[in-house]
């Protein structure tokens, strides 16, 4: 059977150049990429991203107000089941279809010296008028790769909306903030020391976006590495 065609779809060399700046960040490891899409892929990807509706879950805890929705409303905190989801379209089934796969995941180790091995979860995230999220660290596992992906065209330099990076749980050591939300993804290796967030959103906009958590798994246990 022949392997799906994957060509075409991301600018890897874009990814790879910035390598060597992601794994001497401090206080961890973080970039930004931008152009990470081809022009075609990614055209096809924002005249598709889903709108938002009632089936978004909100998410309003007292720490963030986020829109979000999962593969087969597969729960936020759950292992994305493998295979497509109709109510989405072909080109981000693909996308889903390609994280999956080794390629994605292999050039995604080599290019951050995580040992990640598989794609945990896929999801929808996106911030509209009012939606925040107060800087906050995970520290799930040392093989977990976070993948922040927007598709916001038209985005103004200093407003807010992209994931920052900071040196502590306090928005005010914000040390790195995206403005560029257009066919660019953020990602960061998850630890200890990595603080994240989104600042309050203003204007009348919607960022639109995905996140994709690329872990460690072992095969024989069937664990993953934030499992332990």
């Amino acid at each position: 059977m022949q392997s799906e065609d994957f060509s075409n779809m991301i600018n890897w060399d874009n990814l790879f150049k910035q390598s060597s700046a992601f794994k001497n960040s401090e206080p961890f490891s973080f970039a930004f990429i931008e152009n990470f899409f081809t022009d075609k892929f990614y055209n096809n990807l924002f005249e598709t991203y889903p709108k938002i509706e009632d089936n978004w879950v909100i998410s309003s805890a007292m720490s963030k107000y986020q829109h979000y929705k999962t593969w087969n409303n597969t729960h936020i905190n759950e292992p994305d089941k493998p295979g497509n989801d109709p109510s989405f379209s072909e080109y981000f089934n693909k996308l889903k279809r390609y994280a999956e796969s080794e390629e994605f995941v292999s050039n995604f180790r080599k290019f951050s010296g995580v040992p990640v091995s598989k794609s945990r979860t896929i999801n929808f995230v996106s911030y509209k008028k009012g939606g925040f999220q107060y800087p906050h660290i995970h520290n799930s596992s040392p093989s977990t790769l976070i993948i922040m992906l927007y598709f916001s065209k038209g985005w103004n330099k200093g407003d807010p909306g992209g994931t920052y990076m900071a040196t502590e749980e306090d928005e005010s050591k914000m040390i790195f903030e995206p403005y560029n939300l257009n066919n660019s993804i953020a990602l960061f290796h998850d630890g200890p020391m990595a603080a994240h967030g989104v600042r309050y959103i203003t204007k009348d906009v919607t960022r639109q976006g995905m996140q994709i958590m690329l872990e460690g798994y072992d095969e024989e246990s069937k664990r993953w590495a934030s499992d332990n």
